[in-house]
């Protein structure tokens, strides 16, 4: 049986790299590893009103899943984020009603916002964590670096780095970053990319 690791949410901080998108932190309790996943701006703005208990006029699709949830009474036991590939990360809801356990994918963005409404734990597996968690300092060493090429209006924002920087992104995001890196003259980076994009093509053959 693979081991389970309980996660909370970090925080949220805009994407250094794809302009609209944002990334959401996890880290496990009890430990210093993290869980850098892109989400986008409807997901991360979804995500952060409910950690900043802000009251929309309306409720947000997140918040009418709670209500039927509750109004069924059906209970939401975890969130599990079980897999990624391509960088993608892929979660399940495991519910629970009169005893009957359902299990339902879910993008994980939705269901770690719906986990935080509910109050739910969030697992992944711990060799999960192992093959791309990052450390505190691991997420943040580029930072310096970085801050040279953005405003000041940009430093006020929470960055998220990594040192493996380009493990959550999808082939089709990297092949996106590989074009804008070549335009913009920055071979180094773009080389970065290839290796990453190379080792992604050798996994599957």
């Amino acid at each position: 049986m693979m081991e389970k690791v309980k996660l909370e949410v970090l925080g949220i901080g805009q994407s250094q790299y794809l302009h609209s998108s944002f990334a959401m932190i996890l880290v496990e309790e009890n430990g210093n590893r993290r869980l850098p996943i892109i989400i986008g701006n409807s997901e991360a703005q979804a995500i952060a009103i409910e950690l900043e208990k802000m009251r929309p006029q309306r409720p947000l699709t997140h918040d009418l899943f709670k209500t039927l949830i509750d109004s069924f009474e059906i209970a939401l036991n975890e969130v599990i984020i079980y897999k990624v590939y391509e960088g993608v990360f892929y979660s399940k809801l495991i519910l629970e009603q009169n005893a009957n356990i359902t299990e339902i994918d879910s993008r994980t963005s939705d269901a770690v916002s719906i986990a935080i409404r509910v109050g739910c734990p969030i697992y992944t597996y711990e060799h999960i964590l192992n093959t791309i968690g990052l450390t505190k300092e691991e997420l943040n060493e580029e930072e310096t670096e970085d801050n040279e090429n953005v405003t000041k209006e940009e430093r006020e924002i929470p960055i998220l780095k990594t040192s493996n920087r380009y493990s959550a992104y999808s082939l089709e995001e990297l092949n996106a970053l590989l074009e804008e890196s070549i335009e913009q003259e920055d071979y180094e980076k773009a080389s970065k990319i290839r290796d990453e994009i190379k080792i992604r093509k050798d996994n599957n053959e």
